[in-house]
């Protein structure tokens, strides 16, 4: 089963990097970070409730790319295999889809995360 998700994910990532989606680098420092900041650190770091949840905090790339208790959130070149992606996109459980109990991210943020996490997810 895993195998076949990495599989599609993979052709899906394949098919979001040619359709022109990633013609621009997409830098986590610049771009990604302030979108975590904003919409996902308030839970997601040490002592808050999605980090007690979870184990996911974003308070830096290492800690988001270590993921949950659970695993990884965010597979480098895979974003529709991505867990975080996943939950932003709202593809997910209801009970579980990102960001909780605060408004949704714009289809401009979810797009950019993805593009991110297409481009191998790097620190930059």
């Amino acid at each position: 089963m895993r195998a076949s998700r990495i599989l599609i994910g993979t052709v899906l990532s394949l098919l979001w990097i040619t359709s022109g989606c990633s013609d621009r680098k997409v830098s986590f420092s610049k771009d990604v970070k302030p979108i975590l900041d904003e919409h996902c650190l308030p839970c997601h770091q040490a002592g808050k409730e999605g980090y007690l949840a979870s184990g996911l905090s974003v308070a830096s790339y290492d800690d988001m790319i270590k993921g949950t208790k659970y695993g990884p959130v965010v597979l480098p070149g895979y974003s529709f295999s991505s867990t975080l992606q996943i939950l932003v996109e709202h593809k997910a459980d209801p009970s579980i889809n990102m960001p909780k109990r605060r408004m949704r991210l714009s289809q401009d943020k979810i797009e950019l995360i993805g593009t991110w996490i297409s481009q191998g997810a790097k620190n930059n």
